[in-house]
């Protein structure tokens, strides 16, 4: 499975720093909103399907695969979770999601 790797050349590095090839996994679509999901728990490919409304299916499936590649995702009996990389990852990104909606308010009412 090919996926942004550190090491080798990514969107934004072309010696793949380490910072830059997770920005370009995260940065791709719906990345960031299944790990976002699936933070809450397992879940199937339906349930993270109609969480991501508009993801096709081959989209999708070409996410988890890239993220269990990237040993963040991983599947199980009760479906999609994520690993202890995954959430290790989820708990540093949490507090980018609070600061988000602050500034999102600040944003609006300017």
């Amino acid at each position: 499975m090919k996926f942004p790797t550190p090491g080798k050349p990514v969107r934004g590095s072309k010696t793949g720093v380490p910072i830059m090839a997770l920005f370009d996994l995260l940065g791709r679509s719906w990345a960031m909103g299944i790990i976002w999901h699936l933070y809450a728990g397992p879940c199937t490919f339906r349930d993270l399907q109609t969480y991501c409304e508009s993801v096709s299916p081959t989209v999708l499936n070409q996410r988890l695969k890239e993220l269990g590649a990237a040993l963040l995702v991983e599947r199980t009996v009760s479906g999609y979770s994520l690993t202890k990389k995954g959430g290790e990852l989820y708990k540093m990104l949490s507090p980018l999601g609070k600061w988000a909606k602050i500034w999102a308010r600040s944003v609006k009412n300017s």
